[in-house]
């Protein structure tokens, strides 16, 4: 930066590196296609690492989500911008990928619906309606709330993720500066340092990515633990499409070695619950007593095979 800037500029540049210049790319604009595609890709490549430097931090946070999701808590992502689109896309994976009800994981993105498609002036500045938004989902003790900023500063999250905290939540904060201000304010900082973007403040480059994968883990992760997989297999997929239905029968075949006909009798004999039509073949008991069994063991599949071996 030019010696004539602010000295204000200066010490939020200082501070933020999502928000400094990358000096790298200077030209940026000067650079072939075929260039720029290499830098971009060249720069995305630090994301991944940058994850891997937070595994502690994400591997507290998932034990924590989970335990409280077990218990009948919520999931609750909150953001502004790009990072609450993200929770929103997260949030709304769940039900058709792991079967969850749509109220268990939920997305909240700072100026409601119409934030999805369309920017709303001011709504990340505007902290009060971040208490709101907490206040209207009734945030209490058992649930779990991830306040998402790039920066770690917006108004926004920092006032929903201490409301939540008050309430008695477990809160994460994921941002992606360091000793960010968001971290500071939850019970679990993932603070991603990705640095600064190939254009410079564009945090929907590295800095979404890395929290897409943030989100994608603390997720996933959590409905591993909730029982909501059989090895690496989905067993939980809610079949709503032709897409789904086939996955249904191939994670069948997959886990019980029968054939597709086989499979597609079983699953139509259990209401398509993938997990019942793996019981009755590795556990050798009827649809019905499947059904019970799941039932009886909160939905794990590996308790009701261990029972129905007895």
């Amino acid at each position: 930066m030019a010696d004539a800037d602010p000295p204000e500029l200066h010490a939020v540049l200082a501070e933020l590196s999502t928000e400094r210049v990358n000096d790298r790319y200077a030209d940026l604009d000067l650079l072939s296609t075929r260039n720029l595609v290499s830098a971009m890709n060249a720069e995305d490549a630090g994301v991944a690492p940058a994850v891997a430097e937070n595994t502690d931090a994400i591997a507290t946070a998932v034990d924590a989500i989970s335990e409280r999701m077990l218990r009948g808590g919520r999931l609750i992502y909150i953001g502004a911008g790009t990072p609450g689109r993200l929770g929103v896309l997260d949030a709304s994976e769940a039900p058709p990928t792991f079967g969850t009800d749509p109220d268990r994981i939920v997305g909240v993105i700072a100026g409601g619906r119409t934030a999805l498609v369309t920017a709303v002036e001011g709504a990340e500045d505007d902290g009060a309606a971040g208490i709101r938004d907490v206040a209207d989902l009734d945030v209490r003790e058992g649930d779990s709330l991830v306040g998402i900023s790039a920066s770690g500063r917006t108004p926004y999250v920092l006032s929903a993720v201490a409301e939540a905290r008050r309430r008695g939540a477990f809160t994460v904060g994921v941002a992606c500066n360091a000793a960010s201000d968001l971290g500071a304010a939850a019970d679990v900082a993932i603070d991603v340092v990705v640095g600064p973007e190939l254009l410079t403040g564009s945090t929907r480059l590295k800095a979404g990515t890395a929290q897409k994968m943030v989100l994608n883990m603390l997720s996933t992760l959590t409905m591993v633990r909730l029982g909501k997989t059989y090895g690496n297999l989905m067993v939980d997929l809610k079949a709503s499409n032709e897409k789904l239905v086939a996955r249904s029968e191939r994670t069948v075949m997959l886990a019980t070695g029968v054939d597709a006909a086989t499979a597609a009798r079983t699953l139509a004999a259990v209401g398509g619950s993938v997990k019942a039509a793996i019981l009755v073949h590795l556990g050798d008991v009827t649809p019905e007593t499947a059904v019970a069994l799941l039932g009886e063991h909160d939905g794990f599949l590996r308790r009701a095979l261990a029972e129905a071996a007895r």
